[in-house]
């Protein structure tokens, strides 16, 4: 399921997960040099979507073109599976379904707080439905929170909580609008025999091998000894795409091994899956420190929660790696990139010699390069944008009752890996 803690999967081609054959060195070096030069391609164009549809959110959905809804929904992703299926199902499809599975487990970082928040938000202006799949019996299934179930459960209300605070757009009081959220528990045992046959098919049509090359979705290395929810539990996550009636899977890149899957079951399905779901892989945003590939629950140093204080964000973001000049793996600019800009959509830096309003990610890019921004001018503003974001939430659980109690015992609660 969608939890950012969760362990990175290799990214091979578009059509498979499978890992590169073992040949030459000479060849897997190459491959590797072209794979690299491909991905900072693929995020500099990514950069580039992202910062053309700023305009495309302050138009009314109505007005959006075919061409605009998918340069919507396209710039979500670091890779799409396939880009002209997802052109056709939103010509074609008049509500789209899209969904993500989420483990109710810890304290909500802003990678699934804010950033999703903006996915979901382009997707729901570009008519499709969102439904959020509070993967509460994965989480146990995990042993998150120690397997305690209520806990789960209190922390998946936490999570709710906050997307509606942080300005999600479409959640209703019914749950009837653009954005829904149902609870894995709940569906599952009131539509058991529709759910539980559907896991089964999904078991019996493959190995064992092909199952556990799936393991790193919990955020396990699939070495060692296993415990049975390894097998069990991607199992089930393939499944629920079937279950919801998920057009689109919209999963970080961490989740690509499961939804590849569920597009291979469509083949091996009798009878054929016919259409297949879109896959849109978002990428994961990097923990504030060095060579932190991802933010951890675990780790509160490596990550901005959402209900952060002023001074705590100040202080996360000032000890954050951001060595001058450097823009690979620099966690400050990927927060601009990701968040700060597609949310914004211009940062303005206060510095000795004046104030200066970056319109665009490539121009604030380039001069941090250059040495013409300095890392002590870029993470005050930072720190700034992030706290004026966080702000809403802050005041929810100040200032809402029932808010205030739900976090209350989140924060008590052990954070259990």
């Amino acid at each position: 399921m969608a939890d950012e803690s969760a362990a990175t999967a290799a990214t091979p081609g578009p059509e498979t997960d499978a890992a590169p054959a073992a040949d030459a060195p000479q060849q897997l070096s190459a491959e590797a040099s072209a794979a690299a030069a491909k991905s900072k391609a693929d995020a500099a164009e990514l950069a580039e979507l992202t910062g053309r549809t700023s305009a495309l959110m302050l138009k009314d959905p109505i007005e959006l073109s075919l061409d605009d809804r998918f340069k919507l929904c396209r710039s979500i992703a670091e890779e799409c599976t396939t880009d002209d299926e997802l052109r056709k199902k939103l010509e074609h499809v008049a509500n789209p379904v899209a969904y993500d599975g989420f483990e109710p487990s810890g304290r909500m970082h802003i990678a699934q707080g804010v950033l999703k928040a903006l996915n979901v938000n382009k997707l729901t202006r570009s008519g499709v439905t969102f439904k959020f799949w509070v993967a509460d019996y994965f989480a146990q299934l995990n042993n998150k929170m120690g397997g305690d179930l209520k806990k789960i459960q209190t922390v998946g209300e936490y999570m709710v909580e906050i997307w509606k605070a942080v300005g999600m757009e479409g959640i209703k009081d019914d749950n009837t609008g653009s954005v829904q959220f149902l609870s894995a528990s709940q569906e599952i045992n009131s539509r058991a025999a529709e759910y539980w046959p559907l896991v089964m098919d999904v078991a019996r049509r493959n190995t064992v091998k092909r199952i556990t090359r799936c393991s790193q979705i919990m955020g396990r290395s699939g070495e060692g000894e296993m415990p049975a929810a390894q097998i069990f539990y991607p199992c089930m996550q393939c499944a629920d795409i079937f279950f919801l009636k998920a057009d689109i899977c919209q999963l970080g890149m961490d989740q690509r091994k499961v939804n590849m899957l569920a597009r291979e079951y469509c083949d091996a399905a009798q009878p054929k899956i016919r259409f297949k779901p879109v896959i849109l892989s978002h990428p994961m945003m990097p923990g504030l420190l060095q060579g932190q590939e991802k933010m951890s629950k675990s780790d509160p140093a490596s990550a901005i929660f959402m209900e952060d204080s002023a001074a705590e964000v100040k202080s996360k973001i000032k000890k954050a790696f951001c060595p001058p000049g450097a823009v690979e793996g620099n966690p400050c600019l990927a927060y601009i990139s990701m968040v700060i800009f597609p949310w914004f959509g211009k940062l303005t830096v206060n510095r000795k010699d004046g104030e200066q309003t970056y319109s665009s990610y490539a121009e604030l890019e380039a001069d941090y390069a250059s040495g013409a921004l300095h890392p002590g001018d870029l993470k005050p503003a930072l720190t700034e944008a992030i706290n004026v974001i966080l702000q809403p939430v802050r005041d929810h659980f100040e200032k809402d009752e029932r808010a205030k109690a739900i976090l209350k015992k989140v924060k008590s609660f052990k954070v259990t890996k």
